[in-house]
């Protein structure tokens, strides 16, 4: 059985049954999100959670799954787009980091517009990058991650709009607010740190050990005592954070419907 009509039917069962889907999720262990996907027909999921839904419903389900091949999953074209953004934000950052700190001692090397666009760079390559991490919440939810990543990108459209504002005009400069910037920035990652460490129970030491590093760079950049030492677990999580998105991506490709809980 294909969707859409598998998930009509699971919804048909278990309103039979007078269930929600809230009482289903507990007698098969399912998330809610996912039951809600697989009943709207917007993944296929695997056998062993057909097997599991239809025996919480009272029902026979070898037949509807033995006559037909597995679909599998297709990761969504934005989760490339996002591992690419990753990739130039990284070093983009590096040379905007370097660079706000000439403008900030006044010894600027390059203008204020040709920085305006590297920096217009580095702010959106990671949105998209993000975004990205938005798009995976939907696969693999979490919903602290899905709060601290929109915060991020909230802070981002916020700081760009500030950066921009001191290099063409006179009402500030970028040294004025830098610290309340990086404080902000501090505490925004220590709360993706935490976000990460919910993947611990299906992805192990990958997922503490980016917490971890996301956790104590934020904490370095909140204090303000350790800006530039942050960027040591700042860095190696970044590449943590790529590097699971792209193992996140091939798990969607290599799988069914995502049914993770």
């Amino acid at each position: 059985m294909k969707q859409p009509e598998l998930g009509k039917k699971i919804s048909e069962l278990r309103k039979a049954k007078g269930m929600t889907q809230e009482e289903l999720v507990e007698k098969c262990n399912l998330n809610v999100r996912t039951v809600q996907r697989i009943e709207a027909g917007e993944v296929t999921p695997r056998s062993y959670t057909v097997k599991a839904l239809f025996e919480a419903l009272g029902y026979h389900w070898e037949n509807q799954m033995n006559d037909e091949p597995e679909i599998k999953a297709k990761p969504s074209p934005i989760l490339y787009g996002a591992v690419g953004a990753a990739v130039l934000y990284f070093f983009l950052s590096m040379f905007e980091i370097g660079l706000e700190t000439e403008f900030i001692a006044g010894e600027s090397s390059i203008s204020a517009g040709s920085f305006a666009w590297i920096k217009t760079g580095s702010y959106l390559f990671y949105v998209i990058f993000l975004l990205g991490w938005l798009k995976l919440t939907d696969t693999f939810p979490n919903g602290i991650l899905k709060i601290a990543l929109w915060i991020m990108i909230g802070a981002n459209v916020i700081w760009y709009t500030v950066d921009l504002i001191a290099l063409f005009t006179d009402v500030f400069t970028l040294g004025d607010y830098y610290m309340v910037k990086v404080s902000s920035f501090g505490f925004i990652y220590a709360f993706l740190g935490l976000g990460y460490l919910g993947y611990k129970k299906q992805f192990s030491s990958i997922a503490t050990i980016m917490g971890a590093l996301l956790i104590v760079a934020g904490a370095l950049m909140f204090t303000g005592i350790g800006v530039f030492l942050a960027l040591i677990p700042w860095t190696l999580g970044e590449i943590v954070q790529i590097g699971l998105m792209i193992y996140l991506i091939q798990k969607i490709g290599g799988r069914n419907s995502p049914d993770f809980t």
